[in-house]
């Protein structure tokens, strides 16, 4: 199993949950986070004084998904969010050992 940790602009968290849908993934957490990347953040005029804006809105989606459906998820969400510019954000993969669903304590697959 892998888990996908998706970081996207906020702009896009209903497109993703399409992608997402389409390769019928079971289940996702949604977190608002901040944070910036190579962009580094923005410059921003405010009644004449300079702000600097470094840490920006971001959505973190969490997925475990079999190993098999990893790489054509990933293709795939790449595909849909790209918009070659900076911010468009980041795919983290992790190996996951094992899962447990509590209610019937069934492990692994089954789990998800």
């Amino acid at each position: 199993m892998k888990k996908l940790e998706i970081i996207i602009k906020p702009e896009k968290l209903e497109n993703l949950k399409a992608v997402l849908e389409g390769c019928k993934v079971n289940g996702l957490m949604i977190s608002n986070v901040m944070g910036y990347g190579n962009q580094k953040g923005y410059t921003q005029m405010y009644r004449g004084t300079k702000y600097n804006v470094n840490l920006l809105p971001k959505v973190k989606v969490e997925t475990v998904v079999p190993k098999e459906l990893a790489d054509p998820i990933i293709d795939a969400v790449v595909e849909e969010i790209n918009t070659g510019t900076f911010g468009d954000g980041k795919i983290f993969v992790y190996d996951v050992q094992d899962a447990v669903r509590i209610r019937t304590g069934e492990h692994g697959r089954e789990a998800l």
